[in-house]
Formats: structure tokens, C-alpha cells, sequence
């Protein structure tokens, strides 16, 4: 799992990333084209996630002071119900508590997780102690990391160089390192479940060398031109978003070719923990899913970071490797089947033959893996803010905190989404329509809600 990865920067996805690991993972087996998160920011997106269940049910819309109460119920505990070793190295943000961390590894125990090794996001480990950070004080690194993070704020935030940190010291490096020297050294008698959450590629734009380099700005995409934006009501969170950031990204193409070099930094760390797994003589009884907690805009629209419903933001990838499908003829195919980021939980849960015993609404991905044709869901939410946006192959609606529409998107014939339909009279209908199937998902979802 990476954290703000947009569904297009992967070799198999949008030709401008080298991925050739995770490619190789989406050859052996699926992909989900039409993957959305349940929230287009971290801490609501993971408690998703962990849950399977909404922000409307958590009452988690934003990055806020919350908690995931020690033992909640989640997939993961399930998981080692059913007999499994369970694992986590690199970033849950769960909870809060610190500031050192290896002092509250019982906290992510009590979520269902045995062996631990936490790390915070690059921003946050400035300040917190874990077994990374430890480390990085142990070889006079953490000083001068402390102070690079420092000056990426205020009028720097779009600040492009590479970290002070060597490579082999580099917070990504560091999360593949350890799984993969943890499948290396495991010889319990359990099963392995191993929950990889590197913090990577999300910003600071700080990706160390030799993959700093290795991609030219001038070969990168342009960035979204922000189509104009009107200035009639009703208005929500994109148009907050516009207004605080109302001049242009100048240095977009090198954003991207930063965040490029970053994400083929964490594909050369999958790499070694899937030839980890070959040396182990599993692969043809392990299975493989990748996804990410949300995008990030990297100057599209004229935006950075995340927390919105445009398509940078809000749509991740989804991969789905299994022996079985590797020896099928549905190796390599993709899927177009709409489906929520937290559906990862009960797919892997259905694998493991274990069993979620508490109500939540994320769906295993199993029986499409089965069959392509199904269809998983007739079409996807994702939640921010109090808001909520519908998504479905034909469109896409944004709901402000008032319930009214404020951006209707032709998907199939506006892929960039530039113009806003929602004031056209002859969708008047069509938005009745599609705020009446968010309403009756939101009734069918409420058993959790607090």
C-alpha cells in the first residue's frame, strides 16, 4: 500500500512512471480501472479502510484528533482469527498517541496486527520516535532531516530537492528493507499476512538520489489547465479549494518528475519483497494486493495534495494477484467493475477463509475475481468534509455539506472533467435522480453511525 498515489502514475496505468514490479503484479493478475477511495484524505480514507465502514458511519470526515479505539473490530483481526501471523511495517495512522511510538505498538496489536514496526508520515516523523527515527538519531540523521521539513513549509511547500537522508536511510527504503528481512528471517509455523504501508509517494517532494534525477521535468505530463470556475451557488469544498490556491503551480512538470522518481523508489522495494517470497519458494500460494489511501492533484487544476472529488485525489489503483489467476486466461485483464478502496479488507479476508463477524458495508472483491462480468457495485461513493460524491461509468456528482449539487461530469466524454454540467436544466432530472441513490445508500448504511 502507498500513500497518495494517484491511479495514473504506474507504468500500467498512465506511461509516464517506470513500475515494472507492480506492472508485473497487474500481468499476473487484475486490475480495477475504476477504483475510487472512501475519502480523498489519509485519516478518514484509513479508518475506512480498517473498518468497512463510511465516514458517515465513523464520524471521521477530516484529518483530525481521532483514535480508532483499542481493540475495534477490523479485517485484520479476522485474518489472525483464522490462524494467520499478522504484520504491518511502515504507516496505519490509527491512532495519535506518542510521541514514541514503539511505546503503543500494543494499540496496533489490539487492531489485529502481531509484529510491528510503525512509522509515522515523513512531516510527522520530524517530531515523533519510532524505530526509524531512533535510528536516524543513532547516526546523526534525524537533525538535519528535522530541519529540511522545517523549511518545506509556508511559501515552500511546493519545494523540489532531494533528501538529506541517504538512500539506504530513506524512510521508503527503510519500510521495504524490513518486510522483506522480516519474510526472510519468518519461520513460525503460521501463515504470513504482511501489510507493507510505505509513506511514500505523498509530499515532501524530497525523493533522494539516484531516482531524484532520474526523470526530466520537460518528459512529464502537463498538469490540468483549472477550467473557469463560475461564480453562481451552490458551492462546496472544491470551490474552498480553488480559493485558497488561486495561482498557478509554475513547477508542476517538476513536482511530477519528483513524485515519478519516488514511486519507482517504493516499485524497486516491491521488487525485492516479491523475489523475497520466490526465495521462500511461496509464490504459488501467496496473494498479492496493492492499492493506495488516496491521489494526489501535483498541480493539476492548479492544486496540490488531495481532499477533493476530482480525479487525481479521489481515484487509486487497485491490483489483485492470486496463482490462480496467474495460471488464467484472466492474467493481465482490467476490470471496470466500480468499486471503494475499502473493499481490499473483506476481499483479503475471503482469501485467508476467514470470516467478518461485525456489520460493514465494504464488499469482497472475490466473486468478481470469479467471474469479470459481475457487476460489484451499481456506483461508488467517496466522502469528505461532510460531503459526499456519487460515481457511476456515465457520472460523476459532487454534494455539498447541504446536500445540494454543486458539479455534475460527463466521465465518458470529459475524462479531465473541465465542464461543469450541474446548471444545465436538461440534467435537472438526472441530479434528482442521483441524489435519491446517494440518500437510499446512506439509509442502507446507517446501523453504525454515532
Amino acid at each position: 500500500m502507498c500513500d497518495q498515489l494517484r491511479a495514473d502514475a504506474l507504468g500500467c496505468t498512465g506511461n509516464w512512471v517506470k513500475t515494472p514490479n507492480i506492472d508485473r503484479i497487474a500481468r499476473e493478475g487484475v486490475r480495477f480501472s475504476n477504483c475510487v477511495t472512501t475519502s480523498p484524505v489519509c485519516l478518514p480514507a484509513r479508518v475506512s479502510m480498517a473498518t468497512g465502514r463510511y465516514p458517515h458511519n465513523t464520524g471521521v470526515w477530516d484529518n483530525c484528533p481521532f483514535e480508532l479505539p483499542e481493540g475495534t473490530p477490523t479485517w485484520m483481526a479476522a485474518i489472525r482469527d483464522a490462524g494467520y501471523r499478522t504484520s504491518l511495517f511502515g504507516k496505519i495512522a490509527l491512532h495519535r498517541r506518542g510521541p514514541d511510538l514503539r511505546k503503543f505498538e500494543y494499540v496496533v496489536n489490539s487492531y489485529g496486527l502481531d509484529d510491528v514496526d510503525e512509522i509515522r508520515g515523513p512531516r510527522a516523523s520530524a517530531d515523533t520516535l519510532c524505530h526509524l527515527t531512533a535510528r536516524w538519531k543513532s547516526l546523526g540523521l534525524l537533525a538535519s532531516f528535522q530541519k529540511d521539513i522545517k523549511e518545506r513549509t509556508g511559501k515552500n511547500k511546493t519545494l523540489v530537492r532531494p533528501s538529506p537522508l541517504p538512500l539506504a536511510e530513506y524512510y521508503d527504503v527503510y519500510v521495504g528493507q524490513q518486510a522483506k528481512n522480516y519474510l526472510r528471517n519468518y519461520k513460525r509455523s503460521e501463515p504470513w499476512f504482511c501489510w507493507v504501508s510505505f509513506a511514500g509517494p505523498h509530499e515532501p517532494w524530497d525523493t533522494p538520489e539516484p531516482y531524484a534525477s532520474m526523470y526530466r521535468t520537460d518528459e512529464m505530463p502537463e498538469p490540468i489547465k483549472r477550467p473557469q470556475v463560475r461564480s453562481r451557488s451552490p458551492k462546496g469544498e472544491l470551490d474552498q479549494k480553488f480559493a485558497q490556491s488561486p495561482g498557478k503551480i509554475d513547477n508542476a512538470r517538476e513536482l511530477r518528475a519528483s513524485y515519478a522518481g519516488k514511486v519507482t523508489l517504493i516499485d524497486h522495494q516491491i521488487g525485492q519483497i516479491l523475489t523475497e517470497i520466490e526465495t521462500r519458494g511461496e509464490s504459488d500460494r501467496t496473494v498479492i494486493l496493492f492499492t493506495s489511501d488516496h491521489g494526489e492533484m501535483n498541480g493539476d487544476y492548479d492544486l496540490i495534495h488531495k481532499s477533493n472529488f476530482l480525479n487525481p485525489a479521489v481515484r487509486v489503483p487497485l491490483i489483485v494477484s492470486t496463482p490462480e489467476i496467474n495460471r488464467s486466461p484472466q492474467a493481465g485483464k482490467t476490470i471496470d467493475a466500480l468499486v471503494e478502496w475499502f473493499d481490499a479488507g473483506p476481499t483479503l479476508v475471503d482469501f485467508a477463509e476467514a470470516k467478518i463477524n461485525y456489520t460493514q458495508f465494504a464488499r469482497s472483491l472475490v466473486p468478481v475475481l470469479q467471474d469479470l462480468t459481475l457487476e460489484h457495485r451499481s456506483f461508488a461513493t467517496s466522502e469528505l468534509a461532510l460531503e459526499v460524491m456519487y460515481l457511476d461509468h456515465n457520472w460523476k456528482l459532487m454534494l455539498n455539506r447541504e446536500g445540494e449539487a454543486y458539479r455534475l461530469f460527463d466521465v465518458k466524454n470529459d475524462p479531465d472533467e473541465m465542464e461543469d454540467l450541474v446548471c444545465r436544466k436538461e440534467h435537472d432530472r438526472l441530479i434528482k435522480e442521483l441524489k435519491s441513490a446517494v440518500r437510499d445508500r446512506s439509509k442502507q448504511t446507517q446501523e453504525m453511525r454515532h
